[in-house]
């Protein structure tokens, strides 16, 4: 007699697919936080296989700092061109040449607090209702009150 049970990891995705459907079925206009991290791309891959074989019906939207590394890039416009998906990238950089942020300066400077008026304009100009992300940047919750953090 075959045994159905599901390992743990398959109970876990099988639980991320559930509530990625649903964010999809529950919202008018969701998003994927991409930041290029391991945490992002398995978020993507799950939306793939959730939503397969029609395309992930919401984008993917990545801030970038303007200090990510090529390969990280490289292989998000890859992900992106194989699955079909939809892009968005809010640029730190363009913000700062703006006016709008300051670039902070010294040894420790950094631009990841930069970071949240890029997002926090990204999602209003995308009027979207609903944000999934992981990742160490919201468990920091430096994130607007409107983004669906998964548990744990």
């Amino acid at each position: 007699m075959p045994n159905y049970q599901l390992s743990h990891l398959k109970e876990l995705e099988s639980e991320s697919i559930f509530v990625l459907r649903e964010v999809a079925a529950q919202f008018e206009n969701p998003v994927i936080l991409f930041s290029g991290g391991k945490d992002s791309i398995l978020m993507t891959y799950l939306a793939v296989k959730a939503f397969y074989p029609a395309r992930v019906p919401f984008p993917l939207l990545h801030i970038d700092t303007g200090h990510n590394f090529q390969e990280t890039l490289d292989y998000r416009d890859m992900l992106v061109e194989k699955y079909g998906l939809r892009l968005i990238v809010g640029s730190v950089q363009e913000a700062i040449d703006r006016g709008e942020i300051a670039e902070e300066k010294g040894f420790n400077a950094s631009r990841n607090n930069l970071q949240t008026h890029v997002l926090l304009q990204a999602m209003e100009q995308g009027k979207f209702d609903a944000a999934m992300g992981g990742g160490a940047g919201m468990k920091k919750k430096r994130v607007p009150k409107n983004v669906f953090l998964p548990s744990r």
